[in-house]
């Protein structure tokens, strides 16, 4: 029986067409694990932030950070992960998604130690904190208030792999004393980022957001429970405005001509040279170029 290949159907598409599927299927080989090994474990351990994506059960995707104290993201076994949720906004997209979509992926860089990230994509589950520390009762209590977690979010893993050094810039950490305390779980507007965008101060003078695409379902008079998403089978609305080669490729998108479109586009790409010239394989970390 032929070994599944990890990815999806999409991205072996633009591998065969843009002739790096044996680079690819390299990759796969030597750096997707099904769980985290010791080095990524100890990884994880030290980290003070990462990225994270989730998506509803209609695929609307939201992206977001969080951080914490070394160690706040929590390695329960090789193939368990557990991070917390501190007091935020109260908007609670990710946790929302989650709910719907048990779907996520982490990303988590080093800026400044070792300059190189992992990616750990899974299954989640949310967790009351009480709950969360019946069965792991060695869990610690973090003594500042703004970072006791309110949830827990578990991550069953199902990817792990390595993103790249060769792109990833070197930071340096300000002195402690050169900058300013954070003000982990504060309502404080200010101390927040205040209205940095000047979104607030435009508030008046705007309609209320309204999602374009449930704004559409809405004034078709609803949209029934079993109907087909856009993208999934649904007869898209007409998009309103003047016509443009971006508003036309959208429309095509919607009309289910995008696969036709991607099609086209990988045709007449090339890859950057001969699978014959390319260069030796020395490794995932080799830093020569970067």
């Amino acid at each position: 029986m032929p070994v599944e290949r990890p990815g999806s159907d999409g991205e072996h598409l633009v591998q065969q067409r843009l002739g790096t599927t044996a680079r690819a299927d390299r990759f796969y080989a030597d750096q997707v694990l099904d769980h985290l090994n010791v080095r990524m474990q100890e990884f994880v351990a030290r980290q003070e932030m990462f990225f994270l994506a989730t998506a509803d059960r209609h695929g609307e995707c939201d992206s977001t950070f969080r951080a914490g104290p070394p160690g706040f993201v929590q390695v329960l076994d090789d193939r368990l992960l557990a991070y917390p949720e501190y007091r935020g906004n109260g908007v609670m997209a990710s946790i929302g998604n989650i709910s719907e979509n048990p779907r996520l992926g982490i990303l988590m860089i080093d800026f400044t130690r070792d300059r190189i990230g992992l990616h750990v994509n899974g299954r989640a589950r949310v967790v009351l904190d009480e709950e969360m520390r019946a069965c792991y009762p060695g869990l610690p209590v973090d003594p500042v208030p703004g970072r006791r977690a309110q949830l827990w979010v578990t991550v069953e893993v199902e990817e792990a792999y390595i993103h790249c050094a060769k792109h990833i810039p070197h930071l340096q950490k300000v002195p402690a004393k050169e900058r300013g305390a954070r003000a982990w779980g504060t309502d404080d507007v200010r101390r927040k980022g205040g209205d940095f965008f000047g979104a607030a101060a435009e508030a008046e003078q705007r309609p209320l957001f309204r999602h374009p695409q449930r704004a559409n379902e809405h004034l078709r008079g609803g949209l029934h429970e079993d109907a087909p998403e856009h993208g999934y089978g649904a007869e898209p609305a007409a998009l309103p405005g003047p016509r443009s080669p971006l508003r036309d490729g959208l429309a095509a998108e919607l009309n289910g001509e995008f696969l036709d479109r991607v099609e086209q586009v990988l045709a007449r790409a090339q890859p950057r040279r001969p699978a014959e010239d390319a260069p030796e394989f020395r490794g995932w970390f080799d830093r020569r170029d970067g």
